[in-house]
């Protein structure tokens, strides 16, 4: 499945604010093409920083996923995250 996935590693430290961007964030971005792989399920951290929540999103491009992330929609979004966690995101392009 080319494309691309967009992997956020998340701190989650206001719960009530970050609902408000996880509301609006899944419209966003399944709006632009992206499909979640995994949100939010079990896990198990081998090495690095430990952030609870973990999301995979799959897009049809890396181009779509920073389009996505740029856009209007994403962006209001992403308001109510910003003080609300802290976050690691990354947008790895796929290989076949």
């Amino acid at each position: 499945m080319p494309g691309a996935y967009w992997i956020a590693n998340v701190k989650v430290l206001d719960a009530e604010a970050y609902g408000k961007y996880a509301a609006l964030a899944g419209p966003a971005i399944a709006k632009a093409g992206g499909k979640f792989l995994a949100r939010g399920a079990r896990y198990v951290q081998l090495e690095g920083n430990e952030r609870a929540r973990n999301v995979v999103a799959w897009f049809p491009s890396v181009e779509a996923a920073v389009a996505c992330y740029n856009g209007p929609d994403y962006q209001a979004a992403l308001a109510h995250a910003k003080g609300a966690s802290e976050r690691d995101l990354v947008i790895v392009e796929a290989i076949e």
